[in-house]
């Protein structure tokens, strides 16, 4: 991270126990070392025993990067980002419309069978992503699950969860994956209205559809990130963490740039 990025970053970084006054082990290791061991894992996409020399050593990495996982204090970080970055856009802290779509991709050797499957349309054998996003494109909710899973199965369970989570979201656009009884449910259980964008009759070729670049445009972030060019984590908890480490890398850089003055 630049000075300028760590400046955003440290204020909002969830607070370990030991400076509460609640006891526990002091961490060795300087925050920003750790955070930046943990960014250049995820962007290059090495393994955590490789970790350069640079860094703290990997085993202290991968503890971090474990705790931050298993309580939530990665997606806690990831949604202060959000949040500060919805306030710089003139944008109230919560979102009111998002969008839903799922992502196949190649499991490594190391994936076990329990959480892996083929993809019969997309033709993948491994896991699928499915992500929720607001209309900025910054994430509000993922699940990894195998890639057999059905979209509007895994949705009814996401949307739930991000629903519960943001309480003032009321529109939710998809593709025609997810129609059928998940319609009904999302309006009935969650009073949310998930608005189907299809393709119409009439087009030819590739078509831009209105709001759906959105998802597209985050997926397309997923891939450059290296460790997520494919699925290289063992457990589908530790998928899901490398995503919420994947996208700060854009936020921070984000928020950190200076915005030119207006005349």
């Amino acid at each position: 991270m630049t000075d300028a990025e760590w400046a955003v970053v440290r204020p909002l970084l969830p607070v370990p126990g030991w400076l509460r006054g609640r006891g526990g082990q002091p961490e060795a290791y300087c925050h920003r070392a750790i955070l930046d061991a943990v960014r250049y894992l995820v962007d290059n996409g090495i393994k955590w025993r490789a970790m350069p020399a640079d860094f703290p050593p990997w085993d202290r990495a991968y503890a971090f990067f474990r705790r931050r996982r298993d309580h939530a204090l990665v997606k806690e970080f990831h949604d202060r980002l959000r949040s500060r970055i919805r306030e710089r856009e003139g944008r109230d802290t919560e979102p009111t419309a998002g969008v839903i779509d799922s992502q196949s991709i190649r499991a490594d050797a190391v994936v076990g069978s329990d959480s892996r499957g083929f993809d019969g349309g997309k033709l993948v054998n491994g896991r699928k992503r499915h992500v929720v996003v607001d209309t900025l494109g910054l994430l509000l909710g993922v699940m990894v699950t195998a890639a057999d899973t059905g979209d509007r199965a895994a949705a009814r369970v996401l949307l739930e969860q991000v629903a519960d989570a943001h309480h003032r979201l009321a529109l939710v656009r998809a593709d025609g994956y997810y129609t059928g009884s998940l319609v009904e449910h999302c309006l009935a259980t969650l009073a949310l209205v998930l608005a189907i964008v299809k393709h119409s009759d009439d087009m030819r070729g590739f078509v831009v559809l209105p709001k759906r670049w959105i998802v597209e445009r985050l997926f397309a972030h997923l891939m450059r990130t290296r460790r997520l060019a494919r699925d290289f984590e063992r457990r589908t908890t530790s998928a899901e963490g490398i995503i919420y480490w994947s996208t700060p890398l854009l936020m921070t850089r984000r928020l950190a740039r200076t915005r030119p003055s207006r005349a």
